[in-house]
Parts: structure tokens; sequence; C-alpha cells
């Protein structure tokens, strides 16, 4: 059974004649012992109060530990995932960014064989063409020559003819 301060203030004991405790100090014993076992009743119950508020506190705090556990967890996949994410993509870029340089490089030598064979046609074209003027200006020359001959026998012609007449008009 359990004693509280009400019961020791409230304990009376039976009085002895000759072999009986005086009176005065077993009341004043009794009463520092219920007011040590008030003391330490109320110490007990703040003590439990306590240790109540701090257990509900400790266990707020391993929820809060627990949360930030995998909250933490958490961002390491997110962080993971978005760097794996990130260098797949630099990947794809990478390889489009190859797939484009080949294409310009390979346009860029089409493009290079379309002008080196235009060249060459233009250089054929300019062969042909200095050619064909060459042959024209020869057949010009060759004209102009043939006319000139012609001129100059028919100036020769046309003096002899006037020589002749002029040789006749004067010997008649």
């Amino acid at each position: 059974m359990k004693l509280t301060p009400l019961d020791i203030q409230q304990q009376r004991f039976r009085k002895k004649l000759l072999k009986g405790y005086d009176r005065r100090e077993v009341d004043m014993f009794m009463e520092l012992m219920r007011n040590e076992m008030e003391e330490l009743i109320t110490d007990n119950m703040s003590m439990k109060q306590q240790l109540k508020e701090k257990s509900e506190s400790l266990d707020g705090y391993k929820d809060r530990e627990q949360t930030i556990k995998e909250t933490m967890i958490t961002t390491q996949q997110l962080k993971d995932d978005i760097h794996s994410n990130a260098v797949k993509e630099a990947q794809l870029i990478i390889a489009d960014a190859k797939i484009k340089a080949e294409e310009i490089v390979n346009s860029a030598q089409n493009r290079y064989v379309e002008i080196t064979n235009d060249i060459k046609e233009l250089k054929k074209q300019k062969i042909q063409l200095e050619a064909n003027l060459k042959a024209v200006l020869e057949t010009h020359l060759k004209i102009l020559d043939t006319e000139s001959v012609q001129r100059q026998k028919d100036i020769d012609d046309t003096l002899t003819v006037m020589t002749g007449k002029a040789k006749n008009f004067n010997g008649k």
C-alpha cells in the first residue's frame, strides 16, 4: 500500500501507559515526514511530467530525424537522377553535334568537289573559247589577207590598166 502525506498526517497511534512515545515528538516527526513525502511526491510528479514531455519531444525529434533521413535519401536519389539525366542529355547533344559536324564536313567536301569540277569545266571552256576565238581571228586574218591581196591585185590591175591607157594616150 502506498502512503500519501495525508495518510501520514491522519495516522494515529494508540497510547500506552508507561511505554509510550512523546506525543509531541511523534507529531513533529510525522509532520516532517509528511512534508518530505509531499515534496518527494511533488518532485516525482514533476519529474514524471518532465520525462513525459521529454519523451514526447524525443519522439518528435525522432520523427523529424526520420523525415530528414527520408528527405536526404530522396534528395540524393533526385540528385543522382538529375546527374544521370544531365549526363545522358550531354551525350545526346554531343552525338547530335558529331552527326551535324559530319554532315557539315560532308557537305563542304561535296561542295568542294562541285567547285573543283566547275573550275575544271570553266578551264576547259576557256581553252575551247580561246581556241574558237583564235580560229575566228585566224579566219578573219585570212579574210583580211585575202581581201588585202585582192585589193592589191585590183590596185595593181587598175594601175596596169591606167598605165597602159596613159601610155596609149601619150603614145598616140
